[in-house]
């Protein structure tokens, strides 16, 4: 069998650990963020500050204030502009906002709007990063449900080792061309290129991590519409091409393409059990009704699929081969559908440690023995035909969506 290398930006001496919802992330969060010293770097997609987010807000401030530089990205689209009176707040205590993509007069209505920062990571003094799926937003609240029963299922992980700097880099790289576009925009183009060509020569510092190199195996993978187009779905597939015993994979919104259901299909055939954790409640209309078309071939070959019931599932974890000999696993921001493969910018940590693969196994199969029902072929392919016909409905709006962007799912 040939050997999975490891991508590039990765590392043998990380320690990472695997934080369970905002209840287990925000504390560790702020933790960081109250002894940051020089820096604090932060992206996310939602920033919420309506509930437990406050307490993130409130770190930042605080940090701000002490003298910390404190760089905040949040999405045109996920968050718009940060409510008040945060907005004033941060800038009072010196933190430093960008929206990444505003909407503008059209919004959606271009496509080259749909292309967001989707990815969620904070990066503190250099030295520790957070990676995962978690906005910040409390584990009960929804901006579109209000108040939940069930904390949302969600993953995170603390990271610290050589792909720490790998992410810091990136951060900044980021910062600086949002600055020059909005230098462009105020016709400062003298600021506008320094910012750019500032930009361009940062590069990734590989250094051995105060462990000596003994810790586990892990790598930061990104996606973008430059250099890391397909890097987080090519990391999947090959993976699940190598597995041998079990695939376990929980995502919000799992709509596939060919590539990958491919991959699950034939790993299924050989005889590899295949379990696949999605959303089983309604939350929005394309993601709930365009991923069911793709079920009736997975469940065709074997492949268990369980719909998550207790609350909202946001997941996009997988554990493959956990008590084998080569344990891989992945926790990020990106979905296993077009907008992640496709458009978003996206950040996933890949691991290879078998206890760190046991432990997220053990909390999704509680997950899925617990909050999640076992969807019956039988049941699928008697649905009703107002069921069938919404799906057919999402499905091809999806791919008209698509074709309008000029991408091939």
């Amino acid at each position: 069998m040939a050997r999975m290398a490891l991508p590039p930006y990765a590392g043998s001496d990380h320690q990472i650990r695997l934080l369970q919802g905002a209840q287990e992330l925000f504390p560790a969060l702020i933790a960081e963020i109250d002894g940051a010293r020089s820096d604090v770097q932060f992206e996310t997609y939602i920033f919420d500050v309506t509930g437990d987010g406050a307490e993130v807000a409130r770190a930042l401030e605080r940090a701000a204030q002490r003298g910390v530089h404190v760089h905040l990205v949040v999405d045109g689209v996920g968050t718009g502009q940060v409510a008040e009176p945060w907005a004033s707040r941060l800038a009072d205590a010196g933190a430093q906002l960008q929206v990444y993509s505003p909407l503008g007069r059209l919004g959606l209505l271009l496509p080259q709007r749909w292309r967001r920062l989707h990815r969620k990571l904070c990066v503190v003094d250099g030295g520790v990063l957070f990676c995962g799926g978690i906005n910040v937003l409390g584990d009960h609240e929804d901006p579109n449900w209000g108040r939940l029963a069930a904390p949302r299922l969600d993953f995170a992980v603390r990271v610290e080792g050589t792909l720490v700097d790998f992410g810091s880099v990136i951060m900044e790289r980021l910062w600086l061309r949002m600055l020059a576009v909005h230098d462009v925009r105020h016709r400062h183009l003298t600021q506008a290129l320094a910012d750019w060509r500032a930009a361009q020569a940062l590069h990734h510092r590989p250094r051995r991590g105060a462990n000596g190199g003994r810790g586990m195996r892990a790598a930061l993978l990104l996606r973008d519409n430059l250099r890391f187009r397909t890097r987080i779905e090519r990391s999947y597939r090959r993976a699940i091409a190598q597995a041998r015993e079990e695939i376990i994979i929980a995502n919000a919104y799992f709509i596939p393409g060919g590539k990958l259901r491919r991959a699950l299909i034939l790993a299924a055939q050989r005889g590899v059990r295949v379990q696949l954790l999605v959303q089983g409640r309604y939350e929005y209309f394309m993601q709930y009704h365009a991923a069911r078309p793709v079920y009736g071939a997975l469940l065709a070959a074997g492949v268990q699929i369980h719909e998550y019931a207790s609350s909202f599932l946001h997941a996009k974890v997988a554990v493959i081969d956990a008590h084998g000999a080569r344990p891989w696993a992945t926790v990020g921001s990106s979905n296993l559908d077009p907008l992640s493969l496709l458009l978003a910018r996206e950040a996933n940590v890949m691991v290879r440690d078998a206890g760190f693969a046991q432990q997220l196994r053990t909390r999704l199969v509680a997950a899925i023995a617990q909050g999640s029902g076992a969807l019956d072929p039988c049941t699928y392919a008697s649905r009703p035909w107002r069921e069938r016909l919404l799906d057919r409905v999402a499905w091809a709006v999806m791919r008209a969506a698509l074709w309008v962007t000029g991408k091939n799912y």
